[in-house]
């Protein structure tokens, strides 16, 4: 299928602000599942883009930098993973897998722009000491622009010329690595909760873990229900959290009560 220059601009352009926003914007609009539906919009293909946005996310959600230490980054896989699958009719598993490697380029390429901005903290240093704002600003504005055209760049070179090339090699893959790749995408969206829960769960919190195990089993076990699953257990989630909220509130309060104990005129 054939992409024309417009399509190929506005694709550069979502990449080049997801890849600011993930450092800078801070407002998730770099997130897998908001940049599958945007590459899914210009591409012609909003459901594909979906699908993949989603199921990127659900495999980067406990993927999170550490100090200096980048995992692959989010930004460029999960654009490559809709522009896989929409480009070449990849399946959405397979699509997520394929994408691993343009993900580790975007590690890369936040790796080599922090190591290269490194000495220039230096001159920041310089223009505060100076009370030099505008200078500072520019320091910015040019690391932003750096990693936004950095991915760009990469993302725009698979549509000038490496479409083709990339539909030959999907071609001469063989079918059982084709399946083992689209075994290893489904399996990452559970690697990427198991990470987030690794982080999170505590052992007070597992009782929970379990009843919401269970809610969605039942669930999604009514045909009725199966639709609106995910907003009934939602609202379920919520009512239960705000319930243990009010209990804590209530317990802090009783407990600061009864420590209490007045003072010396009370005469106890």
């Amino acid at each position: 299928m054939d992409y024309n220059i417009l399509q190929i601009l506005l694709i550069f352009l979502i990449t080049f602000i997801a890849a600011i926003d993930q450092f800078s914007f801070l407002e998730s609009l770099y997130q897998p599942i908001v940049t599958g539906m945007v590459v899914g919009l210009i591409l012609g293909d909003l459901q594909t883009g979906l699908i993949v946005g989603g199921t990127y996310q659900l495999m980067t959600i406990g993927n999170m930098p550490v100090g200096g230490a980048q995992p692959p980054n989010a930004v460029i896989g999960g654009i490559m993973a809709a522009v896989l699958a929409i480009t070449l009719k990849l399946e959405p598993t397979v699509a997520v897998a394929t994408a691993i490697p343009f993900s580790l380029l975007g590690q890369y390429a936040v790796t080599l722009l922090f190591s290269l901005m490194s000495p220039v903290m230096s001159i920041a240093d310089r223009y505060a000491h100076e009370a030099n704002p505008k200078g500072i600003d520019k320091i910015n504005y040019l690391a932003m622009a750096a990693i936004g055209a950095a991915f760009g760049l990469v993302v725009t070179l698979f549509f000038i010329g490496g479409a083709t090339f990339g539909q030959q090699v999907v071609d001469a893959i063989p079918k059982w690595l084709m399946g083992g790749l689209g075994a290893a995408g489904g399996m990452m969206r559970y690697v990427g909760f198991a990470i987030l829960l690794k982080v999170m769960v505590s052992k007070e919190m597992w009782g929970f873990y379990f009843m919401g195990f269970g809610l969605a089993t039942i669930v999604m076990a009514a045909p009725s229900l199966s639709g609106p699953a995910l907003i009934i257990l939602a609202f379920i989630g919520f009512a239960i959290a705000f319930w243990d909220y009010q209990i804590q509130a209530k317990f802090k309060v009783a407990t600061a009560n009864q420590s209490d104990f007045g003072g010396e005129e009370d005469g106890i």
